[in-house]
Formats: C-alpha cells, sequence, structure tokens
C-alpha cells in the first residue's frame, strides 16, 4: 500500500444535540470569545450561553461568501479585544471568516500575501487562535477541511487561504442546526456536499482512508438530499449532514477536481452561491472526465449510485443526474451572471487552479469549454 497521511481537525463531536454543549467547550479555551455568526438562530443561543459561562464575547457577523476585506475586519476585531479564541456558528461561508481571522490574527504578514494564485501563498509561521465550529448548513464541509475560501472582487476571483494549522480544534456538526434550511439552500449546499465525496473519491490523490470516508457517503448523501426535495426528515437531514463532515475531511486529504477548479474562477466573476456552481458543474464534469479517459471502474461506481438512487441506465446516469437537478430548479450558469462570451476566458483561467491539479485526468481548455457549453 502506497504511504500517505491524514489531516483532521483534532476533535470532532457529531450527533443531534452537541450543539448544546458548546459555550462549556469554548470556555476551556480561553473566556474572551470572538464569536462569527450568520442568521441562524443558534447564534443567539450560544451568545447566550457564552455569556451565561462566563465569557466575554465579540461579535462579528457573517454577510456572504467573505472577501479581502471581511476578513481583515474580522482579524482586526479579533486582535483589539484580544479574544483568546474564535467560534464560528453558520454556513461555509462563515465558518471559512471564522477560520481565517482566527489564522491571520497572530500574523504579522498581510493577509494578501498568504493567498493562493493571487498573492504569494506564504504559509502561517504561527498557530492560529484556537477555533471551533458549528455549521449550520449540510455543504461545504468547511469543519473539517484546512483552507477558507476568500473572494477577491478586485481580481474577479475567489482563492484560498490554506495550511494544515487552519484545521478546527474542534468541529461541532449537529443537524439540529441545518432543520429546516430553506429548499433552495438546502438543494445548492447538498449538491455541494455530494460534490466533495465524489471529487475526492476520483481525485488523483485518493488514498485507503479517503476512499473509505467517500465510499458510502456519495449514495446516503444523494439519497437523503433526493428525500430532503420532497419532504422535510430528520433522518436525511443527519445523513446529509454526514456526508459534509465526510466531504471536509477527504478534501483535506485528496483534493478535489475540475467542478471546483471553475468554481473559485465563475464565483468570482459572478458572486453565485458556491454550492449551486457546483451543483451544475458536476454532471458535465464527470462526462467530461469519462470521455477523456478517467478511472473507468470509479466513474461506473458513480454510475452505479446514480442509477440506484435516481433510476434509468448506466450509460446514462449523468445525463439521469443533470435532468434531475433541472427538474428541481437550479439554474443554469448563464442565469447565475456568466456569458456565454467569457467561456474561453473562464476555462483558460480555471486550468490554474489549485483544484484542478485532484482532477483524475488532464483537461484541456477544450473540453473545459465543452463543459460550461453544456452547463451554459
Amino acid at each position: 500500500m502506497t504511504p500517505f497521511e491524514f489531516a483532521a481537525p483534532k476533535r470532532i463531536r457529531f450527533g443531534r444535540g452537541v450543539a448544546d454543549g458548546a459555550a462549556e467547550e469554548a470556555a476551556r479555551f480561553g473566556t474572551r470569545v470572538l464569536l462569527v455568526r450568520g442568521s441562524v438562530g443558534f447564534a443567539d443561543v450560544l451568545e447566550r450561553d457564552l455569556g451565561a459561562a462566563g465569557c466575554t464575547v465579540t461579535i462579528v457577523r457573517s454577510r456572504g461568501e467573505p472577501d479581502l476585506a471581511a476578513v481583515e475586519a474580522a482579524t482586526e476585531a479579533a486582535r483589539s479585544a484580544g479574544v483568546e479564541l474564535v467560534v464560528a456558528v453558520g454556513g461555509g461561508s462563515t465558518i471559512d471568516l471564522g477560520k481565517a481571522g482566527a489564522a491571520l490574527a497572530r500574523s504579522s504578514t498581510p493577509p494578501l500575501d498568504h493567498l493562493e494564485v493571487v498573492g504569494r501563498g506564504l504559509p502561517l509561521t504561527v498557530d492560529p487562535l484556537p477555533f471551533i465550529a458549528l455549521p449550520s448548513t449540510a455543504g461545504t464541509g468547511a469543519e473539517a477541511t484546512k483552507n477558507a475560501v476568500i473572494g477577491l472582487p478586485d481580481h474577479g476571483r475567489k482563492v484560498s487561504l490554506r495550511h494544515a494549522r487552519m484545521l478546527p480544534d474542534l468541529a461541532l456538526v449537529d443537524p439540529v442546526l441545518t432543520d429546516g434550511c430553506p429548499r433552495e439552500v438546502t438543494l445548492a449546499s447538498g449538491l455541494d456536499a455530494v460534490t466533495q465525496v465524489i471529487e475526492p473519491w476520483l481525485s488523483s490523490k485518493a488514498n485507503p482512508l479517503t476512499d473509505a470516508i467517500c465510499r458510502d457517503a456519495i449514495g446516503s448523501g444523494l439519497r437523503a438530499l433526493v428525500t430532503l426535495m420532497e419532504r422535510e426528515d430528520a433522518a436525511a437531514r443527519d445523513a446529509l449532514a454526514f456526508t459534509s463532515l465526510s466531504g471536509g475531511l477527504a478534501l483535506a486529504n485528496a483534493g478535489l477536481g475540475a467542478v471546483h477548479g471553475f468554481a473559485g474562477v465563475i464565483g468570482g466573476r459572478t458572486g453565485a452561491a458556491h454550492g449551486a456552481i457546483c451543483g451544475r458543474l458536476l454532471p458535465p464534469v464527470l462526462a467530461a472526465n469519462a470521455e477523456a479517459g478517467g478511472d473507468p471502474e470509479r466513474l461506473d461506481a458513480i454510475r452505479r449510485i446514480i442509477v440506484e438512487v435516481l433510476g434509468g441506465a448506466d450509460r446514462d446516469a449523468f445525463d439521469t443526474l443533470e435532468a434531475w437537478i433541472d427538474a428541481e430548479g437550479l439554474p443554469r450558469l448563464g442565469a447565475m451572471g456568466l456569458d456565454a462570451a467569457d467561456h474561453a476566458e473562464v476555462a483558460e483561467a480555471s486550468l490554474s487552479a489549485s483544484s484542478m491539479k485532484g482532477n483524475p485526468v488532464a483537461l484541456s481548455q477544450q473540453a473545459l469549454e465543452g463543459v460550461l457549453a453544456r452547463a451554459a
């Protein structure tokens, strides 16, 4: 067996009710807390509980996917308040904002210098502040990853701040926080979660442990998402939250692929939701990988899972998935703001994205343009 290593948060707690002890867990790290929060109601409960646990709380509100200015503001808030730890409760964007603020609060290097692609990609030389993540959506798996995705509006890109030091100290994954998530958010974030167990499974950097994590999560995640498009279901919420966590663990170790290679470029240009972009690109990227000679056994395994969940014939599985996504109302790339005239430029820019390094086969610019045309 080829040697490999595996990176993960220091602790993971998963299950209904684990968020109830978040304040007590936080107080073990210190009493001066930066709470980075989205709009989820549990954030109000957590703020109250932190106060009751004797903590002084500084609030940073997450407003959509973080850009460099938001990261700089969160970093400055952490420094000014002299906080001892950062807690983030919300969707993947909120967790990324908290993770970046925790990572940079102790760094004397300008944040841009740490960013990939548009910056210098400098490593972190000091440990971040302790960081606790509580996801309220099942999508990015940010509670288990070593990067934060940051928007650079002036560059028209989304890129990563990435280092192994950024893995959370504690991930509290409580599916209760995802209950009742709006349908359109569930669809987009759920497709991202499914994509993030498919791409590491197919990745050229996959290893036996990431394979074990992804193998069952692909089918259970897709099945849960189909159920949640039909009705609210606690067991399906649990399964999708576990798929999201599995994807975070897998991508932190095996990387991703062309879907996510595109996503940072398209998201930076259009401002469209990350999960929606990934969901729209997944079927055509799978088809392109098959046409380019990707591992037939692994691609056939994906086909069989799709057919088990959605029906149809194995040979048509990627078309079947795309038709289901269409039927559920996910917008196409054109409706998200990507002009067909920009396809060539987007394809060229995506070739340099870090996620492309994990794609199972090298896709030419022509093949990438074909993916965009199919998803338009």
